[in-house]
C-alpha cells in the first residue's frame, strides 16, 4: 500500500457557492479559498485552465459566480522557493518529519513580501528545514499555513511537506467549528470592557486607502468578511470604583482569523492594544494617567502587546491532539507586572 505521504496526485478542491454568493468568480474563489492564494494566482489559475465553473473548465476569471455553483480547483504542484535559506536562530517547541512548532519572538516577519524580501521566518525555515520544506502555500510562503503579524509573539506550526500542508490548511480554515483546532492570545488592553466576558462578532474588511490596515464594515459591503472573536477579562489594573479601569489582560480565542483581527476587535469596543500604533491613536495619552514605573514602561512599549500563547492542532499523520503553550515575552511580562504595581 502506497504511504499517502510519500506519494499524492495533484490535489483539487471542490467548492459550492452559498445562497449568498455573487460577483466575479475570481474574486468569490479568493475568499472562498481563505485567503490560500492571492487573487492574482487564482486568476492565472483560471486562464490556465485549472477551474472548473459547473463541470465545464472556465477560462474568464470575471466569470460571474451564482449560489448553487460548483467550482472545482486543481491545485498547483509545490513551487522551488524563491526565498534563500538563512540562519537565523529559531526557537523549536517541536519538530518531526510533518510538522515544526516555533516559537516566534516579536519584530520577526512570517514570510517575504514587500520591504521584508529577507530575514524572515521563512528564510529561517528554509536553512533548517531544507528541501523538505513544503512549497505549496505559494513561491514566497513554503511551509506556512497561518502566520502571525510581525509585531505579534508566540506560537505557530509549519508544514514540512504537502499532504501535511493540505491537513493543517483543512484545520485553520475550519476554525476549529468541527475539529480540534484552538488559538488563544494574551493581550494587553487599554480600559476595561464593559462585559468581563463576551464575543465580538463584527465583519472586516480593508481600511480606507491602506491595504494593510482593516476595519469594522458592514455586512453587505463588498470585502466583508466574517470575523468573531470570543475574549475574557483575566484581570484589570487600577480599577476604580464606577468599574471603569486604566488597562486589563485579556484572553482572546479567534473562531475566525482575519488579518489584525484582535487589534481591531478591541478596538472596536473600545479597549484598543497598548503599544499599537495603527489601532490605538487616540489612546496615546491614556499613559499619562498611568503611576510610575508603569507610566514609563507602556510609554516606550513600541509594539501591540499581544501573545500567541496557546496553539493546538490535529497531527496530519498520526491524528493526535498536539498542544502547545509559550509564556509571555519578557516584554509584555514587564508591562503587566508594571501595571499590577
Amino acid at each position: 500500500m502506497n504511504d499517502p505521504f510519500k506519494q499524492a496526485d495533484a490535489p483539487r478542491k471542490v467548492l459550492v457557492a452559498d445562497e449568498d454568493a455573487h460577483g466575479r468568480l475570481d474574486a468569490w474563489l479568493t475568499t472562498a479559498l481563505e485567503g490560500e492564494f492571492s487573487r492574482s494566482r487564482i486568476k492565472a489559475l483560471i486562464e490556465q485552465g485549472a477551474v472548473s465553473l459547473k463541470g465545464t473548465v472556465c477560462t474568464e476569471p470575471k466569470r460571474k459566480i451564482a449560489p448553487g455553483d460548483a467550482v472545482e480547483i486543481v491545485l498547483p504542484e509545490p513551487e522551488d522557493p524563491e526565498p534563500k535559506g538563512e540562519d537565523i536562530p529559531l526557537d523549536v517547541l517541536y519538530e518531526d518529519e510533518d510538522v515544526i512548532v516555533i516559537l516566534k519572538p516579536p519584530g520577526l516577519v512570517v514570510h517575504p513580501g514587500a520591504g521584508n524580501w529577507t530575514g524572515t521566518l521563512v528564510n529561517a525555515l528554509i536553512h533548517h528545514c531544507g528541501e523538505s520544506l513544503s512549497g505549496i502555500g505559494g513561491v514566497r510562503r513554503p511551509g506556512i499555513v497561518h502566520r502571525l503579524d510581525k509585531d505579534t509573539s508566540g506560537v505557530l506550526v509549519a508544514a514540512k511537506n504537502d499532504i501535511a500542508h493540505r491537513h493543517l490548511a483543512a484545520q485553520f480554515a475550519d476554525h476549529g467549528r468541527t475539529g480540534p483546532l484552538e488559538r488563544a492570545y494574551q493581550a494587553v488592553v487599554w480600559g476595561r470592557p464593559k462585559q468581563l466576558k463576551g464575543t465580538i462578532d463584527a465583519p472586516l474588511g480593508r481600511g480606507g486607502g491602506d491595504r494593510t490596515k482593516r476595519a469594522v464594515k458592514r455586512e453587505d459591503s463588498d470585502d466583508a468578511r466574517e470575523a468573531i472573536t470570543h475574549y475574557e477579562v483575566v484581570e484589570r489594573f487600577h480599577e476604580k470604583p464606577d468599574a471603569t479601569a486604566l488597562a486589563s489582560l485579556v484572553e482572546c480565542r479567534l473562531e475566525t482569523g482575519r488579518t489584525h483581527q484582535i487589534r481591531v476587535h478591541m478596538a472596536h469596543i473600545g479597549c484598543p492594544l497598548i503599544g499599537d500604533s495603527d489601532y490605538s491613536g487616540g489612546f496615546r495619552t491614556k499613559v499619562n494617567l498611568l503611576p510610575e514605573p508603569a507610566k514609563t514602561i507602556a510609554g516606550r512599549f513600541n509594539r501591540q502587546a499581544l501573545h500567541a500563547f496557546l496553539l493546538a492542532f490535529e497531527h496530519p499523520r498520526s491524528g493526535e491532539v498536539m498542544e502547545f503553550e509559550a509564556p509571555m515575552p519578557e516584554d509584555m511580562q514587564e508591562l503587566v507586572d508594571a501595571l499590577r504595581s
